[in-house]
């Protein structure tokens, strides 16, 4: 039945396996349905989310969701039928040979502390994104590029080129390594460092504006792929990766770079300020640099804060997309109970963030709650490439942040920013909790609603609850083309 998923590119994959991992050869097999239908079921489920067409009954959800049991395909490329998407296509092709491969592999050991145990428990997440369908996609990535590179390899390694001084902005990233004089050392993703950069920067390299070092350092993948752990520091690198995930290019931007520190200062001021801050942990972002020249973001990297040290005795971190598999493990007395202490962490910080004029993209990848004895004890945030500043309430409350020139992540529209964390929080993170805990979804609904109430006021709680909220529609933006696109849908906190 997947044959039907392009014979040359099974094949393709097929023949790399039997060479470079023969022994997930037939699991990888195997996975292929499963993988193919979970792919389509994701895109059946969108495709009548965003209203793009009709797919049948299915089982309803809050913010208009429909799950089904089946595809009802065996290719979910022929979910399409009559939609002019070939690139689309290819992205979805490509997902289920991913996310089959990823089933295939064995479970990777992790070493010791909180960091490398959190990436353990993002392994759990097989396929990927919650709710997009394309959350296995690597385009840009060969077979043996998968097996090298993704989130279940136990161990890579993050490499480092010397730039020119006068072609490096921003801060001495890993100042570890040493540069030669008038040189500034640079880490670079493996794979960007033996693909991308001799692809495009020939020039560079011919008259040693760049300089490709033999320094590597043991790094562990994270989910996000781009990110990853070097378990010697503690800490993370974030690192530009020309593939697309999802429904990006993962290269970074200069702005990235140089709002990283910036917004990091800014949000533990203001954490400083809120009398549930000491319930938040922010992994900041200590230092970034970008070298601009080609793209300006194919050399690009982020220096980030880990967790090591910094939790309590019997204290766990959870990465959020890890949480529905740990569910039946954490909530040991009433459901009910348990949501409403989650809620109660996740939503008086959040809230009250946002009255100030911050907007974080609280999905659950961004997302490490933290658990002592199965109890919501604290929230972990990383990553804060996405979030919304919304500049007229950082000013009226008295903060300036200084944002590289066109930055997206500064706004005058408060709907942009309420957008943001709308669509994060409530209906990826709080969505997904929600249809994998064992208690009725109208009961829930009404929990986070009561919890709402006492930490939400005004204008951010009419949007929150009104009828209709904008939903990111990830399929339409695939369509498309064009960027983030919402789409009004139902709204449960409404009607409670």
């Amino acid at each position: 039945m997947t044959r039907s998923l392009s014979p040359e590119r099974l094949a393709h994959t097929e023949a790399a396996l039997a060479v470079h991992a023969p022994s997930l050869l037939d699991g990888f097999l195997a996975a292929l349905p499963v993988a193919a239908d979970t792919v389509g079921r994701r895109l059946r489920g969108a495709l009548v989310r965003e209203r793009i067409r009709d797919m049948g009954p299915g089982l309803e959800h809050a913010f208009d969701r429909v799950e089904y049991p089946t595809s009802g395909a065996g290719d979910p490329v022929d979910l399409l039928d009559g939609i002019d998407a070939p690139g689309f296509a290819a992205e979805l092709r490509n997902a289920v040979i991913n996310m089959a491969i990823a089933m295939a592999r064995p479970a990777a050991p992790t070493g010791d502390g909180p960091d490398w145990h959190a990436i353990g428990l993002e392994r759990l997440a097989v396929t990927g994104h919650n709710l997009h369908p394309c959350g296995r996609t690597r385009l840009g990535w060969d077979t043996g590029d998968v097996l090298a590179y993704d989130l279940e390899t136990p161990l890579t390694s993050v490499g480092f080129v010397a730039v020119r001084d006068e072609l490096h902005l921003g801060d001495d990233v890993w100042p570890a390594v040493q540069a030669p004089a008038g040189y500034t050392v640079q880490p670079v993703h493996l794979w960007q460092r033996d693909m991308v950069i001799p692809a495009r920067y020939g020039d560079l390299l011919h008259d040693r504006s760049l300089i490709i070092l033999g320094d590597e350092l043991p790094a562990v993948p994270t989910a996000a792929l781009r990110t990853l752990l070097l378990p010697d520091t503690g800490e993370y690198l974030k690192v530009s990766l020309d593939i697309q995930v999802t429904s990006t290019r993962r290269s970074i931007s200069v702005a990235s770079t140089r709002n990283g520190p910036a917004v990091s200062q800014l949000l533990h001021r203001l954490v400083a300020d809120d009398p549930d801050g000491n319930r938040l942990l922010l992994m900041a972002e200590t230092a970034g640099a970008a070298v601009p020249v080609g793209s300006g973001r194919d050399l690009s990297a982020i220096r980030r804060d880990g967790l090591a040290g910094r939790l309590e005795p019997g204290e766990r971190a959870i990465p959020g997309g890890a949480l529905p598999f740990l569910l039946d493990e954490l909530v040991t007395g009433d459901p009910a109970d348990w949501l409403r202490e989650y809620a109660q962490l996740l939503l008086p910080p959040l809230m009250r963030l946002a009255a100030g004029g911050v907007g974080l993209e609280a999905h659950l990848q961004n997302c490490l709650p933290t658990f002592i004895d199965g109890r919501p004890h604290r929230l972990a945030l990383r990553d804060f490439a996405g979030l919304r500043l919304h500049l007229p309430r950082l000013q009226a409350a008295g903060h300036d942040i200084s944002l590289w020139p066109g930055s997206v992540v500064g706004t005058d529209d408060i709907d942009v920013m309420r957008a943001k964390i709308g669509y994060t929080l409530f209906q990826a993170h709080l969505g997904e909790i929600v249809l994998h805990l064992d208690l009725d979804e109208t009961q829930a609904w009404r929990i986070i609603r009561e919890v709402l109430d006492t930490c939400c006021f005004g204008d951010d709680h009419a949007a929150f609850t009104a009828p209709r909220v904008p939903h990111k529609a990830l399929v339409r933006m695939r369509l498309s083309g064009d960027g983030d696109l919402y789409i009004p849908v139902r709204n449960p906190l409404h009607a409670h």
